[in-house]
């Protein structure tokens, strides 16, 4: 029976030495660099570029022309022409330069310019509305903020794939070595049987221990196909997170397996202190996307206080008849366009109520910070109370694996000299099984424990 005992776990040992072991941080690897929702996150920080681009252009520089003519009649009743540039500064500033000619019979009088036409060069100033804020401003820092919070949102997102992914890994991390653990139970009980059956034709043992043995194969067998299907399961779920480089769905080849448990190492050798504790949290991306949202919405509302304020804007233009094509020939800044917009609406009732929204938007997105902020705080204490729990009974189970183990062995001894039963020899064996398979549980929970802890600090992915 030893000989037979030592050729089915030489088979074993070979067969697990032709797999492929693929490690956790393998998986991750593979995971943040092909995945599809990888690829999404990685999208954000361009959509923040480009959001960014968008409204610097609100301070593009801009060339218009505006031409029209009408003949009628044989009479050309005008001809007009304006071009030029146009430069949105800051503070409410526009620079504006360019040419108009307007000429023909019927054009209006205070329109008319001289035959070679008007260079004309100017400032529009906003003293009143839009001077501390405007529309082209306001986008500009949204964006800014906008781009920062890109970056916070594809954390949150690698992360969020990283735990879930790690889930799947790790609970086919138990699926596998639970089957292992069936599978080579169910040999060794197969094994058991045919000797057991050799010796009772033998006339060396009692026919009624085949029967025991041949109902712990039974049962055993049945026990392993559950788990041989609980690991295909696992797998198939695993197979979810693979992609290659061409974004094609893939699936994880029967040779592969998972880490062996001995190569598991128990993570995270201390938590933070109070101090760190803070520090992380403060530093949370959904934190801080809530932060950069109250900015965004203090944009706002600063925008809505510009609306309080009348409508006031100077423009001013120097004018001047070119000369041999020289627009500064016989300058003079007594040749000029001056004029004054003024308006104000009398109740500001739009105003009032757009800024009362906007203060309210804010302190709505500020009782938000301050709930997440709870939250995230006691999912990182309820994550590290887990951690703490699985890995006492990792420690304990540990032991019960190896003190079931001596246990069985000194039993099976006894039986094979005689001085004990099958029915102790399968008592023992069961209970080392399901020590076993209660250790690979709670090594799977505290790895997954550890996963926890990282999600909730958002440290999965640096």
């Amino acid at each position: 029976m030893r000989a037979a005992l030592a050729i089915v776990f030489g088979c074993l040992i070979v067969s697990n030495l032709s797999a492929q072991v693929m490690s956790d941080q393998q998986f991750y690897a593979l995971i943040l660099k092909n995945h599809p929702l990888a690829k999404q996150a990685g999208l954000k920080l361009e959509m923040g570029e480009s959001q960014m681009l968008k409204a610097k252009g609100g301070f593009d520089p801009k060339v218009y022309t505006d031409y029209g003519e009408k003949n009628f009649a044989n009479t050309s009743y005008f001809q007009k022409l304006n071009s030029g540039v146009y430069l949105p500064t800051w503070y409410g500033i526009q620079l504006k330069s360019g040419f108009e000619s307007n000429r023909g019979t019927f054009v209006n009088p205070e329109n008319k310019t001289p035959y070679g036409g008007l260079f004309y060069g100017g400032v529009s100033l906003s003293l009143g509305q839009g001077l501390m804020m405007d529309q082209r401003r306001a986008e500009l820092f949204k964006a800014q903020l906008y781009q920062e919070s890109t970056s916070y949102e594809q954390a949150l997102m690698l992360n969020q794939l990283v735990y879930e992914s790690g889930y799947a890994y790790w609970n086919w991390f138990l699926a596998h070595h639970s089957e292992k653990v069936l599978r080579e139970s169910y040999q060794l009980a197969l094994l058991r049987f045919n000797a057991v059956k050799l010796a009772a034709e033998g006339g060396d043992r009692p026919y009624i221990d085949t029967i025991e043995a041949r109902i712990q194969v039974q049962s055993r067998n049945a026990l392993w196909k559950s788990y041989e299907t609980e690991e295909l399961n696992a797998r198939v779920k695993v197979s979810t997170y693979l992609w290659n480089e061409q974004l094609e769905p893939l699936d994880l080849a029967a040779s592969k397996m998972p880490m062996e448990e001995n190569e598991t190492a128990l993570p995270l050798s201390r938590f933070p202190s109070i101090m760190e504790l803070d520090s992380l949290i403060a530093h949370h991306p959904y934190l801080k996307m809530n932060n950069l949202k109250i900015k965004t919405l203090e944009i706002d509302q600063k925008l809505k206080k510009e609306q309080l304020k009348p409508v006031l804007n100077l423009n001013y233009q120097v004018i001047n008849e070119p000369v041999n094509y020289n627009p500064l020939y016989s300058f003079s800044p007594n040749n000029n366009k001056f004029g004054v917009q003024f308006e104000m609406p009398i109740l500001l009732r739009k105003e009032r109520g757009d800024l009362q929204l906007s203060k309210l938007k804010i302190q709505d997105e500020q009782l938000t910070f301050t709930s997440n902020q709870v939250y995230i705080q006691s999912k990182i204490e309820q994550a590290q109370n887990d951690y703490l729990n699985a890995q006492a009974q990792v420690q304990i189970y540990q032991q019960s694996v190896m003190d079931s183990k001596t246990l069985f062995e000194a039993e099976k001894r006894m039986f094979e000299q005689g001085e004990s039963s099958l029915f102790l020899v399968n008592a023992r064996e069961l209970t080392y099984i399901q020590a076993k398979l209660k250790y690979l549980e709670v090594l799977t929970k505290c790895q997954q424990a550890a996963l926890s802890y990282e999600f909730s600090v958002a440290r999965l992915v640096p």
